[in-house]
């Protein structure tokens, strides 16, 4: 079964407790989650807010293809919150949930819609961070549904 690496982040709002939702229905909707990694905080990255960032990386056992995963991870997205991700220009902005695949077993993918492994993902700690405290150790670290993630 493909292991996929996921990053989750929020800035806006309960942050903790929307990335602790998003953790409970990506393992009811999206497959096994083996492993959830410490949460960190950061910066925003690419714009300026006075609002920090929390970030976790999640391992996922999933039989969806990378494009099947995207579409439940954006349903979820919107599900935790209809804010658009970046402003009318394209530019990001704040947002309660942002759920990015950083790898996918191995895959290497340039679309419109996805590039695997994700583009920027070296660049940005808060990534690199989680991605290396867990991938690809597949351990129940932090089960899902029900994470409890330390403030």
């Amino acid at each position: 079964m493909p292991l996929a690496h996921l990053n989750i982040g929020s800035n806006k709002g309960d942050r903790l407790g929307y990335i602790s939702r998003a953790v409970a229905l990506i393992a009811s909707m999206a497959g096994k989650v083996n492993a959830v990694s410490e949460p960190v905080e950061s910066e925003p990255w690419g714009f300026d807010s006075d609002n920090r960032f929390i970030n976790v990386g999640l391992n996922l056992d999933t039989e969806l293809t990378p494009l099947q995963l995207l579409e439940v991870l954006q349903k979820i997205e919107r599900t935790i919150s209809p804010d658009p991700h970046r402003n009318p220009d394209g530019s990001y902005r704040d947002r309660p949930i942002d759920i990015d695949i950083i790898v996918y077993s191995g895959v290497t993918m340039d679309t419109p819609r996805l590039t695997l492994p994700h583009p920027r993902m070296r660049q940005r700690q808060f990534v690199m961070g989680p991605y290396l405290e867990i991938w690809p150790i597949k351990t129940t670290k932090s089960p899902a549904p029900g994470v409890h993630l330390r403030k």
